[in-house]
Formats: C-alpha cells, structure tokens, sequence
C-alpha cells in the first residue's frame, strides 16, 4: 500500500509540474523542448517495460516509431485519410508486424536478441529510405496539420496539452500495469525466465505482449511527432534514434517509470547544448552509456532512491 501511494504520488507531482510548465516557460523555444520531451517520454516509458521490467533489449524500437510517422505522412498526404484514421492504421499495422516477429525474436537472448532487433529496425528503416513514392526517399516527406472533426491542433501551447495528457495517460497506464498480475508476471519473466515456466508463466505470450504494446505506443508517438514537427525523415527511424531511446532507459533507470521520464528530459535537452559539437552526439550518448553502466547501472533515479533509502537508518 506504502510503495501504491508512492506511485500516485510522483503521478500527482508530475501532472502538477506539467500544469505549471507552460506558465513557467514562456519561449516558444522551451515550450517546443518541452513538447519533444514527452513524446519521446511516452514511447520510453513504453520501452522500459519491456527491456527493465521484462528484461527483453530492443535496438529497433525507432523502426517502430518510423512506422507511426510516415503512415500519418503518407496515408494523409497521398491518399486524403483523416488523420486519426491514418494513426490507427499504422499503429494496427505496427502492431500486427510486431506480433509476428515477436515469437521468433523473443526466444533469442542477450546479445543475439539486440542483434536482432538491431536487423528488423534497420530493414524498416531502409524501406522507408527506398519507398520514395511514398515517403519521399532521404528526402523526407511533408506531412499535414492534425485535424479531429472540424478542429485543428496548431500552436505550442495546444501541441504541449496534446503531449502532457498523452505522458499522463502512459504514466498512468505503465504504473497500473506494473502493480498488476501480469506486471508481476514480467518482473518474474525478468527475474528468472525458467523459474517463471516453473511456476506456471506462459513466458512467451506475456514477452510477446509487451513487445507489441510497446511497438504500437512508439508508432502512435511517432505519429503525433509526425504533424507536430510537419516534416519527417528516415533518421527518426534510424539506428541512431534506437541507440537514443536506449540510452534513455538506461539513463533515467531500468524498471523506473519516472526514471524514465527523467532520461527522455536529460537526452532530449543535450542535443541542444552540444549544437556548437556536432557530428559529436554520437560520441557523447556512448560515453553517457559507459558511465551510466559503470557508475550507476541501475541509472539515475534508481540509483538516488537507494542511496537516500540507505541514508534514513544512519539519521535515525
């Protein structure tokens, strides 16, 4: 009961620093940092429960949030869809090839379960790369104002409402899921795979599913970024992109929901301070990663609660 109130707590305190960030930041600028932040929060989020609560790495979850992005593109671009019909089908489309990879990649571990999701995001990325009639190639491929009915999202303010209830509503849903059978089922499957057959765990089904939920959150994300931004292109499906919602998780902390909020906000505000050092992001990220291993492998919000937990008998 402790451990619940403290969860819908940190929920509590984040819808209230949501609420008063757009107060707080006036500039554009910031509000558009701000705006980038949840959205890669939401699909982190989604991340960590399949690679800290279950134990499954992913290296082509960018392929998944490519998807999202360029079927909003093309589907509303090329063939006059609305857009939340064209976000449902890609994130319908996402999921039903996520499901069917699923089985086969999930029986593989360690690094031959990386390299091979590695392989299934690099093929999405260069189809994309290669469908120009549809995507527009490297180019990239300009994509449409979001319209609901006769409404349309435009503006800061209104895209950062759009992106603070969307973080909401996966903060919610992931702390949910977590306190849930088949959250304590996951934390099982990630403790010890054999141990949860053992005790009556269909191990694959529960992995396969959270592959899947996690694919289709990162397709709708990418969706969303997609009229956000206004212009896409196959970097945001990229290897890169991967290597970046990783280092995320590992950053704000494996089996962490707020931790990962924390790892979206501090990877999503460096690239902004290394502009002056680029063609460096690369280099940054890894040694980012290498410390955050060797130093706090448990990432940052982790590691802070178990130091201050650590702390509380010496005081007392």
């Amino acid at each position: 009961m402790k451990s619940l109130n403290q969860r819908y707590a940190g929920l509590l305190v984040l819808a209230v620093i949501l609420a008063l960030l757009p107060v707080v930041l006036t500039n554009p600028f910031y509000i558009d940092v701000a705006i980038r932040i949840a959205l890669n929060a939401v699909v982190v989020i989604a991340l960590n429960l399949l690679m800290g609560y279950t134990g499954q790495i992913s290296l082509g979850h960018a392929g998944f949030y490519g998807m999202g992005a360029y079927a909003s593109a093309a589907l509303t671009t090329h063939m006059n869809w609305p857009p939340v019909l064209a976000l449902v089908v890609g994130a319908a489309a996402t999921g039903v090839l996520a499901f069917v990879v699923a089985r086969p990649i999930l029986k593989l571990k360690g690094h031959t379960l990386a390299m091979a999701t590695l392989g299934l995001g690099i093929i999405i990325s260069i189809a994309i790369n290669n469908e120009s009639q549809w995507t527009g190639g490297p180019d990239g491929i300009g994509v449409p104002a979001f319209t609901l009915f006769d409404f349309t999202i435009e503006g800061e303010k209104a895209w950062y409402a759009v992106s603070a209830g969307l973080l909401l509503l996966m903060t919610w849903f992931a702390l949910n899921l977590i306190d849930s059978p088949v959250g304590r089922a996951l934390q099982a499957i990630h403790g010890s795979e054999v141990a949860s057959r053992v005790a009556g765990v269909d191990t694959a089904k529960f992995k396969a599913r959270v592959f899947v939920l996690s694919a289709v959150v990162a397709s709708i994300a990418g969706s969303v970024s997609a009229h956000y931004i206004g212009f896409i292109t196959p970097g945001m499906a990229g290897f890169f992109h991967s290597i970046e919602l990783v280092t995320m998780v590992v950053v704000g902390g494996m089996a962490s929901v707020f931790g990962s909020i924390i790892g979206a906000a501090l990877l999503t505000i460096l690239p902004q301070l290394l502009q002056t050092f680029e063609g460096w992001e690369v280099v940054v990220f890894g040694v980012i990663l290498m410390v955050t291993m060797i130093f706090m492998p448990k990432g940052l919000v982790p590691s802070i609660a178990q130091r201050l937990r650590s702390r509380k008998p010496k005081e007392a």
